[in-house]
C-alpha cells in the first residue's frame, strides 16, 4: 500500500499536467480530428463499395471451407476492442495523440483502398444480424484490406515496447483474422495484405506525427 499510493499520486499529477497543458490539448484535438475524418471517410467508402460491388471471385481458403456462424464474435469482439482501447488511452492520456492520429491515418488510407476495389463479397458469407447501423459500419463490401485485422495489428505496433499490450493486440489481430476468414467476411488476400499495409501505415504515422510519438514514449524504456 505504501508503494501504491505514491505511484497513484504521481500518475494523477501527470494526468493533471497533461490536461492543463494547452499544447497537449491541441495535439489531442488534432489527432481526434484526424481520427474523425478517417472514420467518416471509411464509412462512406464502405457504403460506396457496397453499392457498386461486382461479382465475387474464387479464393483458395474460402472456396475450400464452409462458412461458420461467427457474427457474435465478430461484432462483440469489435465493441470490446474499441472499449479497451478508449479506456487505455484515457487511463494514460499521453498515449492518446499518437494512437488517435495513427488510427486516423489508417482509416483514411483504408478508405482510399476500399474506394478503388469493387469485388463482391463471397456468396456464403455469414450475415451480421445486428441492425442497420452496425451492418453499415462493419458489415459492408469494404473488403480490401481487412480493417479488423489491421487495426489491432497497428495498435500492437504502437504499443510494441509494452510487452503485455503488444501481445494482447497481436492476439486480437490473429483472432480477427481467423474470424473474418471463418465467416467468409473477407477474402484471404484482404487479411494477408492487412499486415503489410498496416506496417507501412505505422511508419507513415511515425513520420507525420513525430512530436506525438515522442509524447507517447515518455517514460517507456527504449
Amino acid at each position: 500500500m505504501t508503494f501504491v499510493l505514491p505511484v497513484l499520486r504521481s500518475h494523477i499529477s501527470q494526468q493533471r499536467r497533461h490536461i492543463s497543458d494547452t499544447g497537449f490539448l491541441g495535439a489531442c484535438a488534432v489527432s481526434l480530428a484526424v481520427l474523425t475524418v478517417g472514420v467518416i471517410l471509411n464509412f462512406y467508402s464502405g457504403t460506396y463499395a457496397t453499392e457498386i460491388a461486382g461479382n465475387f471471385v474464387p479464393d483458395i481458403v474460402l472456396s475450400n471451407t464452409p462458412a461458420f456462424d461467427v457474427d457474435g464474435l465478430f461484432v462483440i469482439g469489435t465493441f470490446v476492442l474499441v472499449i479497451f482501447t478508449v479506456a487505455l488511452v484515457l487511463a494514460q492520456l499521453r498515449w492518446l495523440p499518437f494512437t488517435a492520429a495513427s488510427l486516423g491515418v489508417f482509416y483514411i488510407l483504408r478508405a482510399l483502398f476500399v474506394s478503388l476495389t469493387h469485388i463482391g463479397p463471397f456468396p456464403d458469407r455469414v450475415a451480421l444480424d445486428w441492425g442497420t447501423i452496425v451492418s453499415k459500419f462493419i458489415g459492408g463490401s469494404d473488403l480490401f484490406f481487412s480493417g479488423h485485422t489491421g487495426a489491432p495489428f497497428l495498435l500492437a505496433l504502437i504499443f510494441w515496447k509494452i510487452p503485455v499490450l503488444r501481445n494482447i493486440f497481436l492476439a486480437w489481430s490473429v483472432f480477427f483474422a481467423a474470424i473474418v476468414l471463418l465467416g467468409h467476411l473477407h477474402y484471404s488476400i484482404d487479411v494477408l495484405a492487412a499486415f503489410f499495409i498496416t506496417y507501412a501505415i505505422f511508419h507513415i504515422a511515425e513520420l507525420l506525427f513525430k512530436k506525438y510519438r515522442a509524447i507517447f514514449n515518455e517514460g517507456i524504456p527504449s
